[in-house]
């Protein structure tokens, strides 16, 4: 994955607003690790359209976080898991170690 998550969307929400800035991080941060694990308790589950749902949830994190290329990735991944399929599971398992890497450094 070349795309790296970044700050950039959180920066221009919020402006010279620290507080609503770290308040952004902070929920990002709590919420991220939930949501994956949620992710793949449902996806090794083979629960795979509650899995679906959850993709669905983290593709706003995706967003959030600046990956632009892997926001694409994680909507055609919802789909796929709609459909009962998952041969993107590993690419997109990927973007989301990165980005718990990312929210673990902050």
């Amino acid at each position: 994955m070349t795309e790296q998550p970044n700050l950039s969307y959180i920066n221009s929400l919020a402006g010279d607003d620290l507080e609503f800035r770290t308040a952004l991080v902070t929920t990002i941060q709590r919420e991220l690790p939930e949501e994956i694990a949620v992710y793949r308790t449902c996806f090794n589950a083979g629960d795979l359209k509650a899995a679906a749902a959850h993709v669905h949830k983290l593709k706003h994190k995706v967003s959030i976080l600046g990956l632009e290329k892997s926001y694409y990735l994680a909507e055609n991944f919802e789909e796929e898991l709609k459909n009962n399929q998952t041969g993107m599971a590993a690419e997109f398992d990927a973007v989301l170690n990165t980005m718990q890497s990312f929210a673990d450094s902050l």
